[in-house]
């Protein structure tokens, strides 16, 4: 039996659950749902990568329209753990609210339809081999998610639901343009039809194809999906809308729909990188994107006050870091690749403390925000913990990747590069870790009756941190060889 059977399940699943989600007798059973079908779905997705990764090719479906190789799969992983953490938190999130009545059926119905839409929507981009396909996904992504930012529907998430629309629409028709260019690209290279559309048959015939056309058809993709992965920039929408989201998209926005719109362009930069003399033109631009973002964002995180927008442009920095090593190649892209998982688990976590600890204390402003750890000692910790992995604490393993990042740059001689960079990371550092020691240490003004958490809320929080830990010093020789594995691919190899 061909196991490329699954590959439409990954994307049919989530549809299903999203039409169930419509017809829940009660907000009870709809956090239910996102808790049961959140997990069946990333399940599904695992399998998916499981089979992908024990071919020695790619597992392909519906004419090649649909495939997975080792880079879709590990993204598949990636999604699968930041859904299945945010689909059990949001049964936390939403469960004081569907007790007293705030959130209404009405609502608990059309949160989880639009859930269920995202996950399969973003499943979509993943296991794309049409580039035309994928571009779809990627702004069915755009429609559906926008409303998951407003779902409370108060003016401010309005307005940041509204923004994210417009410059989102606007990026992702600027990508559709170089989807239109790359394929143009094709002529007289062989490839004819709707195969001028199939990543595959492009990878194939890349040393044929036009490269006037094809390099202007990657910087309208770079610049397009770059908008959606929110890379300075093009990132303005990006803290409005992670700020305004409930927590639990919040987490799904920055542990992996950024990653989702970087995957189209990582998938596009092997295309550009095999022409003939090429010499690393596309990595320069990555590398540009990446220091701008990087940079942008410390300025902005160091006079930031509000807790979400410091996770949301702390996002702008790890996705310019995540191309930044791409850019570099090399180990910069088994370093890139570990970075987006590092990110993606630190990012959600961040996010669910950063929500209870807001329902906690009334406020995101971290200058009214005291003695985390006593308003709540799992979400206070976790917060505390997850703040430190993402500014690169030791050990946490997005020190090591960012370690590598600037080995590599080192290595290869890139002193202005690494300077840069270092720079950034160091600015982040100092102005993060000053935020974070007025939150955690400084005094309370009264007394306050503690949450206390259960073991949910506990396993979500604390096993990730400590996954991330032990990333930090061990890597296991498995996932080691998985990130090689996908970095091939980043490297044109099939």
């Amino acid at each position: 039996m061909n196991p490329g059977w699954i590959l439409p399940l990954v994307l049919v699943l989530p549809a299903l659950f999203a039409g169930a989600g419509l017809l829940v007798p009660s907000q009870r059973a709809a956090l239910r749902l996102i808790t049961f079908g959140t997990l069946a779905g990333a399940a599904v997705a695992v399998a998916a990568a499981a089979l992908a990764l024990s071919r020695a090719g790619e597992l392909t479906s519906l004419g090649a329209w649909l495939m997975v190789d080792a880079l879709s799969a590990y993204h598949l992983l990636v999604m699968a753990a930041v859904f299945s953490l945010s689909g059990l938190y949001a049964r936390s999130y939403f469960a004081a609210d569907a007790e007293s009545g705030e959130l209404s059926l009405r609502t608990a119905r059309r949160f989880t339809a639009l859930w269920f839409s995202s996950m399969a929507a973003m499943h979509l981009v993943l296991v794309s081999n049409n580039l035309g396909l994928m571009w779809v996904g990627i702004e069915a992504t755009t429609l559906v998610t926008a409303f998951l930012i407003c779902i409370h529907g108060t003016a401010t998430s309005l307005e940041a639901m509204w923004k994210y629309l417009l410059m989102c629409s606007v990026g992702v028709a600027l990508a559709f343009m170089g989807t239109l260019l790359v394929a143009a690209s094709t002529h007289g290279s062989g490839v004819e039809g709707a195969s001028a559309l199939l990543w595959t048959e492009l990878r194939d015939a890349a040393t044929r194809l036009n490269p006037k056309l094809l390099k202007t058809g990657f910087l309208f993709l770079v610049i397009g999906y770059g908008t959606k992965a929110g890379l300075a920039p093009m990132h303005n929408w990006l803290p409005d809308a992670h700020s305004q989201a409930p927590a639990p998209v919040s987490a799904i926005f920055s542990g992996f729909l950024l990653n989702a719109a970087l995957y189209c362009i990582l998938r596009t930069l092997p295309l550009v990188e095999a022409l003939p003399g090429n010499s690393g033109w596309g990595r320069e631009i990555l590398i540009a994107f990446g220091l701008i973002s990087i940079l942008v964002a410390a300025v902005f995180i160091i006079a930031q006050h509000d807790l979400k927008r410091l996770l949301a442009y702390s996002s702008v920095e790890h996705l310019g870091i995540v191309a930044l090593g791409v850019g570099l190649g090399g180990l910069g892209h088994v370093a890139a690749l570990f970075h987006i998982l590092n990110n993606s688990v630190s990012k959600s976590v961040g996010f669910f403390c950063a929500g209870s600890i807001g329902h906690l204390a009334g406020t995101h402003d971290m200058r009214k925000i005291n003695r985390v750890t006593a308003l709540s000692r799992v979400w206070g910790l976790g917060l505390v913990g997850s703040l430190l992995a993402i500014i690169g604490a030791a050990p946490f393993a997005l020190f090591l990747s960012e370690f590598l990042i600037l080995y590599t740059a080192i290595q290869q001689g890139h002193t202005f590069i690494a300077a840069a960079f270092l720079a950034g990371l160091a600015l982040v550092f100092v102005g993060a870790l000053r935020h974070l020691i007025s939150i955690a240490w400084e005094p309370l003004d009264g007394p306050v009756e503690p949450h206390r958490g259960t073991l949910l809320e506990g396993a979500i929080v604390f096993v990730p941190l400590t996954a991330l830990l032990v990333l930090g010093v061990w890597v296991p020789a498995p996932f080691w060889s998985l990130l090689e594995r996908a970095a091939r691919v980043l490297g044109g190899a099939s």
